[in-house]
């Protein structure tokens, strides 16, 4: 099935809710009117509502629904998914503009993926990746580019990142015993005051800009730290190698028909307890109830969950307002600044060339690229990720004039043919009401030590999801899924 072919009538155009049995199918909870019945109007009471129809909102609603409970999902947005989001090319293959990739010790999006019925395949990796520096280009293998003026720099680096990210806690970083003093550095300091040559500041660039859609000297080291511990799982450490790699790395496979297929068949699964075109305005609790007011209406609920940026759940109107800490923490996780720049050709021809398409580029408007294309390789697509300070001067030129310089780097790695491609596709996720930026939230230097503690701790009635929530694999998918499914089981044991 198709991520397209996916009926969305049962979400809330018209409204209701209603529990799952174990088996999926949708039950009305007792007292709630159908679909049918209500012509679009919110249910006035349930159990929970969760703010947000990502994949981590979808989860928590979809856990809470089987346990029996009567569930309202609020979604801002005409579609569900967040921050995954498909597109279709002019030949009905699908790519993403936004979140993609799965990878060893992604277990629990793996799961759930499989249980959808949604298979994955494998990043094409075949052949060699190309570096280029200056005058220097290179094709090579690994992860690292075997720059012999940067080597030594860079291996210095992912031993030490390796090592310093054992000593964080996955579930509380601010506990680590050096946390004050890696919190309180960016990773640009930590960078410069370990490398000799300047210019590996610019390779990992390559890794930070794509990764975070920032730069070093807005990212505190313990929050570098913290992230590359959580790539990994409970058996597993996290590992540089594992956090930045294809094969065997985060980037290992994507999915057939698009990473919002996942989102797209939960939803189908839960039918009318997800509203659309529903964004939050309020919150208020009370002593034995809380009633959140969206552009749809009110809903009164015994619990809520909010699965939604960061900077977004600040902006909630809260009565009463949320602790000092916790609302000083929420405002100080933006988001990156990304856009995803996707070019298409009538077939991959750079793999006849024996290259992947993968590479690390240190200057211009594209610093990292995969391929991109179909399973079938039906088209070729190149991708390329403008991040970080390099999206503040290419995200606001002119779109002919950044397409330009994105195709002629294309050009650059795998060869003139670059040049025409027969679609252009970007996705600027700084455009996105609903998100404000992409791929996740990163905290500056200070806001870990001081505000951490609250991620996670619910404000009354209120808990709290999104893959900035995560313990493991925060910022992908895997984070969103093992976020939404903690944030359920809280509910749950209190309802």
């Amino acid at each position: 099935m198709s991520p397209t072919s996916i009926s969305r009538r049962g979400l809330l155009g018209a409204a209701g809710t209603g529990t799952l049995t174990a088996a999926g199918t949708l039950l009305a909870a007792p007292g709630v009117a159908s679909a049918e019945t209500t012509s679009g109007n919110l249910p006035s009471t349930v159990d929970t509502v969760v703010v947000g129809a990502g994949i981590s909102g979808l989860v928590a609603a979809r856990q809470i629904a089987r346990a029996g409970r009567s569930v309202l999902v609020l979604e801002a947005r005409d579609r569900v998914g967040g921050r995954v989001l498909n597109h279709t090319l002019a030949n009905g293959s699908v790519i993403e503009s936004g979140g993609a990739f799965v990878g060893p010790t992604q277990d629990h999006i793996l799961a759930l993926a499989a249980e959808l019925g949604v298979q994955t395949f494998k990043e094409y990796a075949q052949g060699d990746n190309v570096y280029i520096s200056g005058s220097i280009t290179m094709r090579y293998t690994g992860t690292v580019p075997p720059d012999p003026t940067i080597l030594a720099d860079a291996a210095n680096l992912q031993l030490q990142l390796d090592t310093l990210s054992k000593q964080v806690p996955v579930d509380a970083p601010w506990t680590a015993a050096k946390a004050a003093e890696w919190d309180a550095k960016s990773v640009d300091n930590w960078i410069k005051e370990n490398t000799v040559n300047p210019a590996t500041a610019n390779l990992l660039l390559c890794y930070l800009q794509p990764c975070f859609g920032t730069d070093p000297r807005e990212m505190s080291l313990l929050y570098l730290l913290w992230y590359i511990a959580t790539a990994g799982d409970e058996t597993t450490p996290g590992t540089f190698e594992r956090s930045a790699g294809t094969s065997g790395g985060a980037q290992d496979s994507r999915v057939i028909g698009g990473s919002q297929l996942i989102p797209l068949r939960l939803a189908a699964q839960l039918g009318d307890i997800v509203a659309l075109k529903a964004p939050v305005r309020k919150i208020e609790q009370t002593a034995d109830s809380v009633t959140v007011t969206s552009d749809r209406g009110q809903v009164r609920a015994s619990r809520v969950i909010v699965a939604v940026p960061p900077p977004l759940a600040a902006k909630i109107d809260w009565y009463p307002l949320l602790p000092p800490l916790h609302l000083e923490l929420l405002q100080r996780l933006p988001m990156g600044a990304l856009m995803k720049c996707d070019a298409v050709y009538n077939r991959p021809f750079w793999r006849d060339a024996g290259l992947s398409g993968m590479a690390l580029i240190d200057s211009g408007p594209v610093r990292a690229t995969f391929d991109n294309s179909p399973p079938d390789a039906g088209v070729g697509v190149l991708m390329a990720f403008i991040g970080g300070s390099t999206w503040r001067d290419w995200g606001n030129r002119p779109a002919d004039e950044r397409q330009t310089a994105v195709l002629q780097a294309f050009a650059e790695i795998v060869g003139p043919q670059a040049l025409t491609p027969i679609d252009y596709v970007e996705h600027d996720w700084t455009h996105e009401r609903w998100s404000t930026g992409a791929p996740t939230s990163v905290a500056a230097p200070g806001v870990i030590y001081s505000y951490g503690a609250q991620i996670r701790q619910p404000v009354a009635r209120v808990h709290w999801a999104g893959t900035e929530t995560a313990t493991y694999w925060s910022g992908y998918m895997d984070g969103a899924v093992r976020a939404g499914e903690r944030a359920a089981q809280e509910v749950i044991a209190l309802l």
